[in-house]
């Protein structure tokens, strides 16, 4: 965490000791939530190690959005700036390390640091561009097509993610998801 604040360059000893007492690391089992539909969020994540799934449940089956892997973020806007029950569920795939901040600890983090709320702005809009074009890249392809792009863009979600969310994740069952990987490897 030490080593963040460095890179950042515009930070001394006495800085980083500071924003470091901020943030909380923390260890969470496979299966264990960090967040249930209902629930009113206070913190944000940044994934050290491990892997978290985002998913909703619709008429008792989890239909799972995105999965966070290392170095990505996962900010609860809705629910934590504006006290508002989450509608969404954040489980681990895996054993996942955390860095949390509580929603306190940030607003102090910003007003003793303020290049960091902007680089946290432009960190923000560069996420919402990203989950635009992966919506519509979703909406605009079929489930073989978001098979590929899963292959060249997450690749790495093949060997951590089980079957069955990443079928939920594509929009189509794990059978599906088995014979459009056939026809992949078959090709």
């Amino acid at each position: 965490m030490r080593k963040c604040f460095a890179d950042l360059g515009s930070f001394d000893e006495a800085d980083i000791d500071a924003a470091v007492e901020l943030i909380t690391i923390k260890a969470y089992k496979k299966g264990e939530h960090l967040l249930r539909e209902g629930e009113v969020s206070a913190k944000s994540y940044s994934i050290v190690s491990g892997c978290v799934r985002q998913y909703y449940l619709v008429d008792g089956e989890e239909k799972t959005t995105f999965f966070y892997t290392e170095g990505q973020s996962i900010f609860s806007p809705n629910s934590s700036s504006e006290r508002i029950p989450a509608k969404y569920y954040l489980s681990c795939v895996e054993y996942t390390t955390l860095s949390i901040m509580s929603l306190e600890n940030q607003k102090e983090m910003y007003k003793r640091f303020p290049m960091l709320e902007s680089m946290s702005r432009m960190s923000l809009q560069e996420e919402l561009n990203n989950y635009q074009e992966m919506l519509a890249t979703y909406i605009t392809t079929n489930p073989e097509e978001r098979y590929l792009n899963l292959l060249k863009f997450r690749p790495e979600l093949l060997n951590r993610v089980p079957q069955y969310q990443l079928a939920s994740y594509l929009g189509v069952t794990p059978e599906s998801l088995s014979r459009i990987r056939k026809r992949i490897f078959i090709k």
